[in-house]
């Protein structure tokens, strides 16, 4: 049980840290540009921790603990960020005016990246165990 526990606490801080650099500095401009009148001018942090919680949980079901590999890790982890932000993305491309397509691609590429960092991250830890 601690191996999990460990294993989903290393992922979490991984992926927080990763998506802070992300959306705070990285990308920040290119989404104040294109959707900045629908962002918030402070986070929900109890919604982006509920995202996290659900999402690691996701990765930890879905890449860490089935993958029989580091590289099956890494390339079920891309899938799951693939499926996960591109569901998003498209919903908000189908439904909400003026979405940008260039930020929607660029989005599901960073979730396919994070997702498998985060994962293989974790999995290195799971291996220790």
């Amino acid at each position: 049980m601690i191996k999990y526990i460990v294993t989903f606490v290393v992922t979490l801080i991984t992926m927080m840290l990763l998506d802070t650099l992300w959306i705070g500095f990285i990308a920040a401009d290119m989404y104040h540009a294109g959707i900045g009148h629908l962002m918030a001018t402070k986070p929900n942090f109890i919604a982006a921790a509920i995202f996290y919680l659900i999402f690691i949980t996701g990765l930890m079901v879905f890449a860490i603990a089935p993958a029989t590999s580091w590289k099956s890790t890494l390339k079920l982890a891309a899938l799951y960020g693939f499926f996960t932000y591109s569901t998003y993305e498209f919903t908000n491309l189908a439904t909400l005016k003026s979405w940008p397509i260039g930020m929607t691609m660029i989005d599901i590429a960073w979730g396919i990246l994070i997702s498998a960092v985060s994962a293989s991250v974790g999995r290195a830890i799971y291996n220790r165990f």
